[in-house]
């Protein structure tokens, strides 16, 4: 079963940057980036396909990127003008997702 290594995250001011980093264990193809906030529910932030296609959730549009490397099964998220409300655990996985869920990335945004 495919298997998903987040990274990147940690702690940053409001308005700063973050990029995260997701190693799989095989091809998907289409990757997405989740994030779960405390005492909410996990969300889906934005998809990859292999095709190079991206999808944005509206809360992220024009401020989130995502990529990805398919030669190293590695997706990206690059995070800019990052807000509070950004602070979640993320993770990755496909669209629609597995059952098993990697550790996760926390992103912490002060502001």
């Amino acid at each position: 079963q495919v298997q998903f290594v987040e990274s990147g995250g940690g702690l940053v001011q409001a308005g700063g940057s973050l990029r995260l980093s997701c190693k799989a264990s095989g091809t998907i193809v289409t990757m997405a980036w989740y994030r779960q906030a405390p005492e909410k529910e996990r969300e889906l932030v934005a998809i990859a396909t292999l095709a190079g296609n991206t999808n944005y959730a509206d809360f992220v549009k024009g401020r989130f990127t995502a990529s990805r490397d398919d030669i190293k099964s590695t997706m990206y998220l690059q995070m800019n003008n990052l807000k509070s409300e950004d602070t979640a655990v993320y993770y990755c996985n496909q669209s629609p997702p597995l059952a098993t869920w990697g550790q996760g990335t926390q992103v912490t945004v002060s502001s």
